[in-house]
């Protein structure tokens, strides 16, 4: 494979940028190359990002790069010399760090002491120098730019801050290469735009920094280069200005994507629920609309702006205060979701590990648990119609496993996704809410989950739509509900809705024209 820095040339400051870098790297699981002749470099002063559809090889790069994997073929160079990392603290100790989705805060530790867990300061007697913890984590905080009370305790933080603080602490070891493995996939809008404000002060540092991110406006916002691989082989490294976006899906799925949003001309029918005045004390207030058979209507707003709430009230998961609710023109009195169920309402919920997927049980086990009531004759359940029903959900959604009967965790997220729309989907329900439903699946998962929400909508469902990815609610709605502080404050039309205008809306600074 030919080096895939071949015939760029640096644009920073820095005369030799190369910091960090894999060669020719592989690693195989049971026999299987799930990584094979890897080639990549981290730069100084350059923000760099690993893109590619989930099972790519990408978390496999970042665990070889912070010393939990050792290559089983080429090897990691740090300033061109070969090195071998026994551990992480291997990786660590030559100024790798690593910043995961779910940060490694500990809660009852104050803010400096998770700052500084592991190289805390001491006096000249080795007692413990909490002065000098305390003044360290300030400057560090105010390098970055934040502020947050370094005495208190890390418990209550929110997932944003806990983010910041394992910045801090890898810069209070002096961390030469930052590697943040999916950083914004639980984040509102303010809370990524902070980040990226501290990754380009850190670049600006010299610092070298690894960006792995599905989502492409992010990377395009604030990565200098990309790397794509698919299959477990590099594809390209570029500088992003070299690379169209269109052309970045293409190398991430080795095929061409006209568009990630399937052409639909809306033709609504009747009204399939109508909400009118909902409220549930404390989380939100007088909120009516309506969602129309073979209608996508879209819900946006920040995170904490109450739409999951709206979704889980309307679904009976939570209990409302007030208001009133109707499928198909007839008033419904929702308490639970197995009432949501009989009334005609689905929903795929924001955290699926959680609340979507049952993770020890099979595919087969997933998708037919609300039907096993139907699917049952007396206290047995009838295999065979069970199977034909998964076997044709399989089908119908492209779901790709082993089998039906593998385990669902076996399943990429974007499978697995499909496997709970598709459970739903066995109820036959004229109503369906998603909520985040293509929150963390690659770009190619994402494009089928856009499909199926397209196919649904012509095939006269109603469907609730809430996301935080706006190109997204753009590009599947034919009407888009902006919820700001628990309030409904705004409806936009198709042809009238823009990024803009919705964030106006969000956060309140002035209405849609």
């Amino acid at each position: 494979m030919a080096d895939p820095m071949a015939g760029e040339r640096h644009q920073g400051k820095y005369d030799d940028p190369t910091v960090l870098g894999l060669h020719k790297m592989g690693k195989q699981y049971g026999g299987t190359w799930v990584v094979q002749g890897m080639d990549l470099l981290l730069r100084a002063g350059e923000v760099l990002a690993l893109v590619g559809e989930n099972g790519a090889g990408k978390s496999t790069i970042v665990k070889t790069l912070a010393g939990v994997h050792r290559p089983d073929a080429g090897t990691v160079v740090i300033d061109g010399a070969p090195v071998v990392f026994s551990n992480p603290l291997d990786a660590q100790s030559c100024g790798i760090a690593v910043i995961h989705q779910h940060p490694n805060v500990f809660p009852d530790l104050s803010v400096a002491e998770n700052i500084y867990l592991a190289r805390p300061p001491r006096t000249a007697r080795g007692r413990l120098d909490r002065a000098a913890m305390r003044r360290g984590a300030k400057d560090i905080l105010s390098r970055l730019g934040v502020k947050i009370t370094v005495t208190r305790p890390a418990n209550g933080l929110s997932l944003a801050d806990q983010q910041l603080i394992e910045i801090a602490k890898a810069l209070s070891v002096e961390a030469r290469v930052l590697i943040l493995d999916e950083p914004t996939a639980a984040l509102s809008i303010h809370e990524v735009e902070r980040l990226f404000r501290i990754i380009r002060t850190l670049r600006d540092e010299g610092v070298a920094i690894m960006l792995v991110n599905h989502r492409l406006d992010e990377v395009y916002a604030v990565c200098d280069r990309i790397t794509v691989i698919r299959d477990g082989r590099h594809v390209i490294t570029a500088p992003l200005s070299e690379v169209t976006r269109d052309e970045c899906v293409r190398h991430m799925v080795g095929r061409d994507i006209s568009t990630l949003f399937p052409e639909r001309t809306a033709t609504p029918g009747t009204v399939a629920l109508q909400v009118d005045a909902l409220t549930r004390r404390g989380e939100f207030r007088d909120v009516t609309f309506t969602v129309r058979h073979g209608e996508i209507v879209g819900m946006a707003g920040l995170v904490g702006a109450g739409r999951t709430e709206i979704a889980r009230t309307v679904f009976g998961a939570d209990r409302a205060s007030s208001g009133r609710i109707s499928i198909d023109g007839i008033p419904r009195r929702i308490t639970s979701p197995a009432g949501a169920v009989r009334a005609g309402l689905a929903y795929v919920p924001e955290d699926r590990h959680r609340s979507g997927v049952a993770l020890e049980l099979s595919v087969q086990e997933n998708m037919s648990l609300p039907r096993l009531k139907s699917l049952s004759r007396g206290l047995l359940i009838d295999r065979r119609a069970e199977e034909k029903m998964v076997a044709g959900y399989i089908d119908e959604l492209a779901i790709r496993t082993s089998s039906a009967a593998a385990p669902i965790g076996t399943l990429s997220g974007g499978n697995q996704q499909k496997v709970v729309i598709s459970r739903w989907l066995s109820t036959d329900p004229s109503v369906l809410i998603l909520d985040e439903p293509t929150q963390g699946v690659d770009i190619g998962a994402k494009t089928e989950v856009h499909r199926i929400i397209a196919t649904l909508a012509e095939n006269g469902v109603a469907i609730l739509l809430i996301s935080s990815d706006l190109p997204e609610l753009l590009g599947l709605s034919d009407r888009i509900l902006v919820v700001r502080e628990g309030r409904l404050v705004g409806e936009l039309a198709k042809d009238e809705a823009d990024q803009e205008k919705i964030m106006q809306l969000a956060l309140g600074e002035g209405a849609a024209a």
